[in-house]
């Protein structure tokens, strides 16, 4: 089904009355996916225990079956989450790490995270270590090359975002993936902002650990993520709540599922509506509306460097960056400058500082129009201009 991009906006519940280009924080679900996202809510209100008790098993494989034909995996080789950021705290808490074990990670990570790996690390007495990747990038080779030279010995981890949620790059993780795998070491990856952005295919990736959300560039409620577990590594993972799941009574074929999937009464409503995203994203030609978002996200970033941001992060091409774009503005004060943009000219969108930069960062969904981001050009070249 091919729409205008008019009565694409319609089937979102945005305000129209506001210029979203913020959609990498926290998503926007279409019309038709919440609407099923309610009915299952409905549902299970109508009899709770049959819904928990009795159907939950069957409910949430067919769940993952579909989730996981999307990514490229299979139903047992993940589980749903909450959110990315929960799933890599499973990860991070269930490694046995040792005093002087390091954890490789880079100068790119969403703030969250690095907090996890801190405080893992502080607990544990490793050390997290941040490898610094120089912006403008230039290559995926010398991305990878800064990375790895942060590599030694004592490395048991290497974490890094797919699409790194601040400077909006997409790192070179299957490189990465490749020599941790040769030197013995465990990948671990940030990927909430790869699906529905990029194409995965996550047992072609190798990685030991991936972490996604649906609730962002997939489109499903909020509170739907997962987490993927290369069946060799399954076993060093450990439950974050432990329910009866653990040393289950009713054993399935897989433990990873059984001690991370039941861990007590929950809304699971989000996860059952994650299949109705993804025909939502086949039924509207998904690939086609990603090609469209990026030439816009590229013309906004042109046009953002032209009103006064930048220098640019990386050269001007679709393997550095999908439909998200990070661009540099010379301002001190990061919130005024995002408040400024929203209470004078309705635009959402998140300006935060990075590393001795404030970095604008604006994402280009289905529903923006060339509209929308002329108004972010014009608007930033008011506020840069004016005194």
């Amino acid at each position: 089904m091919r729409l205008s991009v008019t009565r694409f906006r319609r089937l979102f519940l945005l305000r129209p009355d506001v210029v979203f280009l913020n959609h990498g924080s926290f998503g926007a679900t279409p019309r038709p996916v919440f609407a099923v996202y309610q009915r299952w809510q409905r549902e299970l209100e109508r009899q709770p225990v049959e819904f928990l008790a009795r159907r939950f098993p069957a409910l949430m494989l067919a769940a993952r079956e579909a989730l996981a034909a999307y990514v490229g995996t299979r139903a047992d080789h993940l589980v749903y989450v909450p959110n990315a950021t929960t799933a890599l705290n499973i990860v991070a808490r269930s490694l046995r790490l040792r005093p002087g074990d390091e954890v490789v990670g880079t100068d790119h990570e969403y703030g969250a995270l690095d907090r996890t790996w801190t405080y893992i690390c502080e607990q544990t007495g490793a050390r997290y270590v941040r490898a610094a990747v120089s912006v403008p990038v230039r290559s995926a080779a010398s991305v990878a090359d800064a990375i790895w030279s942060r590599v030694g010995p004592r490395t048991r981890v290497l974490f890094c975002s797919h699409i790194t949620a601040v400077t909006s790059l997409i790192f070179p993780v299957r490189e990465l993936v490749r020599r941790a795998r040769a030197q013995g070491i465990l990948t671990v990856i940030d990927g909430a902002h790869a699906p529905g952005q990029v194409p995965l295919r996550l047992d072609r990736l190798g990685a030991d650990f991936y972490a996604g959300n649906c609730h962002k560039w997939m489109c499903a409620p909020k509170g739907a993520g997962f987490l993927y577990a290369r069946p060799a590594v399954q076993a060093l993972l450990q439950p974050l709540v432990v329910s009866w799941g653990w040393r289950s009574d009713r054993p399935s074929r897989s433990r990873f599922i059984d001690e991370h999937e039941w861990q007590g009464t929950k809304d699971i409503a989000a996860y059952l509506a994650v299949p109705a995203a993804i025909a939502f994203l086949r039924r509207h030609r998904w690939d086609a509306v990603r090609r469209r978002c990026h030439a816009l996200a590229r013309s906004l970033r042109a046009g953002l460097l032209r009103a006064g941001g930048g220098p640019a992060l990386s050269p001007d091409a679709a393997r550095w960056y999908a439909q998200m774009v990070s661009v540099p503005v010379p301002v001190p004060d990061a919130p005024a400058f995002q408040r400024a943009l929203y209470e004078h000219f309705r635009i959402e969108v998140p300006v935060v500082p990075w590393n001795g930069r404030t970095l604008l960062r604006a994402c280009v969904q289905g529903y923006n129009t060339p509209a929308d981001t002329a108004a972010l050009v014009a608007a930033v070249g008011t506020l840069l201009t004016s005194p």
